[in-house]
């Protein structure tokens, strides 16, 4: 079951959420780029869960000076369920807080299911994720016409297993935006893959804690994505942006360039009559 009120609730000013679980987004690192609805949960819950490990203290910032927080990276969903569905029971409101946003890599998918079972109403809140952080602090549009018209969010196989028909090589054939999550330890696996159907010479962009504090971003060709990896001694919190786009932003300024046929005078569409 899930909440159906809350995005009426939370329009209305002093209104507080029904009693639930909020699955929220925290997006990349910065509190600034938290959504307004993520916001206003954190500033009223009364219990919140939150992947320390992922999520950056100032983020909760905001938060009321009794809210429960439970720090949640040293604990299985076992110990951390039962804690949510005692503080629902009693009336409170409950927030999951998750890095990024919580339709990938957050192990959402096992938390609903088990809300499901013991009756608890939940609702997810989404949240930016570090990829269009990354592509905004790059100047990026990773969908440019004629060059490249799809994104690609992905990870190589470790102790968490990819299914064979998403295998990274079978990905980076279709040379689209490639994103590569949670790879960082098996970079030299990652790179010879890419390296099969991406130019090495390639600009790529290799990005650490996006939107923290120590923020960083690389740009290097693709061949040297292993080297820089491990120069920088990189194992968490890294992703790689593989693109076409990214050598075309560099190019930015030399010459026309290329452009959607959206705004182009020529191009007539529901809203413009064409010349």
């Amino acid at each position: 079951m899930t909440i159906s009120t809350t995005a009426t609730s939370l329009l209305k000013l002093d209104a507080k959420p029904s009693p639930g679980v909020y699955i929220v987004g925290a997006g990349p690192g910065d509190p600034e780029l938290m959504t307004i609805k993520a916001a206003k949960l954190l500033a009223v819950a009364d219990a919140i869960f939150y992947a320390d490990s992922l999520v950056p203290p100032q983020m909760l910032l905001g938060t009321k000076t009794d809210a429960i927080k439970v720090r949640t990276a040293n604990k299985t969903l076992e110990e951390v369920l039962p804690q949510m569905v005692e503080q629902v029971r009693a009336g409170k409101v409950v927030v999951r807080l998750h890095d990024g946003d919580p339709c990938f890599y957050g192990a959402t998918h096992e938390q609903m299911d088990a809300l499901a079972r013991e009756d608890i109403p939940f609702e997810v809140v989404p949240g930016v994720s570090a990829y269009q952080l990354a592509a905004a602090r790059l100047g990026l549009e990773l969908t440019v016409p004629g060059l490249v018209q799809s994104i690609i969010l992905t990870r190589i196989s470790g102790r968490t297993q990819v299914p064979d028909a998403e295998e990274l090589a079978s990905l980076a054939a279709h040379r689209a935006s490639l994103c590569l999550y949670l790879s960082a330890r098996h970079v030299e696996t990652a790179q010879e893959k890419l390296m099969a159907h991406y130019d090495g010479d390639m600009p790529i962009a290799v990005c650490f804690r996006v939107g923290w504090p120590d923020e960083k971003i690389w740009l290097v060709p693709l061949k040297e994505m292993a080297t820089l990896t491990h120069r920088e001694d990189l194992i968490r919190t890294t992703m790689y942006v593989i693109s076409p786009a990214l050598a075309a932003a560099q190019a930015r300024g030399q010459g026309e360039g290329v452009r959607s046929r959206l705004y182009n005078p020529d191009h007539n569409h529901l809203f413009r009559g064409g010349v």
